[in-house]
């Protein structure tokens, strides 16, 4: 470490003062040379911090041990904090600490959109570089979107997979984390762009949001089985909400015959899916995410990333291309019966 005892101290007591129990910079972080990364030239390491839409959900929290790992690769100091439950409020104010605290970078996953973008231009003025990942905000307050996958391929894969499972008709329910989440929003869109085109007469009858919590999925799971005898399919699409959408099924007796589908984590689900109560669930790898994220918001702050680029090296995980000002991850993957023991995450 060539950080000095005061630098570590200052940014130690400025970071149990603003962020109180959250998480604060691992100090212990090298680059993989032995050399410090800077701002500047200043001496000064650089600080990244990492905003999940909520840092109790599991898809955040396996998002956080990619960006660790690359934080730790980098060698820079790493803050993770956000609301505990969505809540675009909270968010705000965490972004206006660390204004405060003076970080050199911020990755944000975005819950509301246009809520969060004055923060983030604040923060830009500020000279503080600033990237989202998983949930865009405005695009001039961010410099590039870390897009795990398209939104297209998003709604397609998920439209594709009800259509081979329900038919060429029935009904389908969505369960979302909130009506105000921006990737959500886009998902839905080219979800039913993707039904009028390939599945007409496939009926969506219902979305509901669950607040990205999966009791919550769980009951409003249940309200849609009792309200709609003839429901096909639950779609899930956010993490929380396939194991409670499977649980709900599983209880109301109705595995295989209300088939379910959704974004999550391969962990999460893996029972369900062995039971036969959740056919596929379709996700990317979100440590990848994480560590892209990260190593994109150092690659701004140190000048490495730049406006225009078309492409960006990410260390051990690569090279990946940009679209416009979209740093893309991957296309979905599809986990099912038959490959999900083969994932750990």
């Amino acid at each position: 470490m060539t950080k000095s005892f005061f630098h570590l101290l200052s940014a130690a007591i400025a970071m149990a003062a603003l962020l109180g129990t959250g998480c604060g910079p691992s100090n212990n972080s090298a680059s993989g040379d032995g050399a410090t990364q800077t701002a500047g030239g200043s001496g000064k390491k650089l600080m990244i911090a990492l905003m999940p839409k909520s840092k109790g959900n599991a898809y955040f929290v396996s998002c956080k041990q990619g960006a660790e790992r690359a934080a730790k690769e980098l060698g820079v100091d790493l803050v993770f904090d956000g609301p505990t439950n969505p809540d675009p409020a909270k968010q705000n104010e965490i972004i206006e600490n660390w204004i405060t605290l003076g970080v050199d970078a911020i990755a944000a996953a975005c819950e509301n959109r246009d809520g969060i973008s004055t923060a983030l231009r604040k923060a830009q003025a500020k000279g503080i570089k600033v990237i989202t990942y998983d949930s865009d905000a405005q695009p001039d307050a961010r410099s590039f979107f870390v897009n795990q996958a398209t939104p297209e391929g998003i709604g397609y894969t998920l439209m594709d997979e009800a259509g081979r499972l329900v038919g060429p008709s029935g009904e389908f329910a969505i369960i979302t984390a909130s009506l105000t989440a921006a990737n959500m929003n886009e998902w839905q869109k080219h979800i039913e762009a993707r039904r009028k085109e390939k599945f007409p007469n496939l009926k969506m009858v219902a979305l509901r949001p669950c607040d990205d919590l999966k009791d919550k999925a769980q009951a409003e799971a249940t309200t849609l089985l009792g309200a709609y005898p003839n429901l096909n399919l639950i779609m899930a699409i956010c993490s929380p909400a396939v194991p409670g959408s499977a649980e709900a099924v599983k209880q109301a007796g109705k595995a295989g015959k209300v088939k379910v589908i959704g974004l999550g984590l391969p962990s999460e689900n893996r029972r369900y899916v062995k039971d036969g109560v959740t056919d596929s669930v379709i996700l990317w790898k979100t440590e990848d995410l994480g560590y892209l994220a990260v190593h994109a918001a150092k690659g701004l702050a140190d000048g490495t990333l730049k406006p225009g680029a078309k492409s960006y090296q990410a260390g051990a995980l690569g090279q990946f291309e940009i679209v416009g000002d979209h740093l893309l991850l991957g296309k979905p993957f599809i986990f099912n019966k038959d490959n999900i023991d083969q994932f750990n995450f």
